[in-house]
């Protein structure tokens, strides 16, 4: 019998107002490295991966990596893009999936010239809904470093429950230790945030 994993269809696309996510494909390497580029001091020390791309060669093996583990079902990468002009404007996914239970960790970053703008807010909704009203999520979840306060605006300001912190949880770039604060959604909780997570 095939796992679990194996039989979820997942769409192809999630299209907001605003952006379109998808999964990354091979061609994509030159959008992502664009983007991580112009942004190294603004990601960076928060997401760890940022110095592996060293060229668009690394990005874009990165985009065929995400590629191969959505077609697994390991790992749910994407990109999310400008709905109007197809640019890049950075990544997100459902990461440390656990199909048994199931439950999603929703990583994001944005590039540097579109901070600031609400598509990271835009992204984990869309995800979000995806997670519950799709793949019967029983939990989502979003951990992020403690001093990394923009990233933890997000989950705050979308209504998410703040579990508490886990010391000791993330490396950053340079491998230093942070503290991270858990988020978390369950059903009930969804069932009263759904309407400010699904209205255009």
């Amino acid at each position: 019998m095939p796992e679990l994993s194996e039989r979820v269809d997942l769409p192809h696309e999630l299209v907001g107002s605003r952006i379109r996510i998808r999964p990354y494909r091979g061609g994509d390497g030159a959008a992502v490295f664009e983007a991580v580029d112009e942004s190294r001091e603004h990601i960076l020390p928060w997401l760890p991966w940022g110095p592996l791309h060293v060229s668009e060669q690394d990005s874009e093996a990165f985009a065929l990596r995400c590629a191969a583990s959505w077609e697994t079902r390991d790992d749910l990468g994407v990109g999310f893009f400008d709905v109007n002009t197809g640019r890049y404007l950075g990544g997100s996914g459902l990461h440390r999936i656990r199909w048994d239970v199931p439950a999603f960790e929703i990583g994001y970053w944005v590039r540097r010239s579109e901070s600031g703008k609400g598509y990271v807010s835009d992204a984990v909704k869309l995800l979000t809904t995806l997670a519950f009203d799709q793949l019967d999520a029983a939990r989502v979840f979003i951990r992020c470093a403690v001093e990394n306060t923009r990233s933890g605006a997000i989950p705050r300001r979308l209504g998410f429950q703040h579990e508490g912190v886990l010391r000791n949880e993330i490396r950053d770039a340079l491998g230093n230790l942070h503290d991270a604060d858990l988020f978390s959604l369950i059903p009930s909780d969804w069932e009263r945030l759904r309407p400010s997570f699904t209205e255009n």
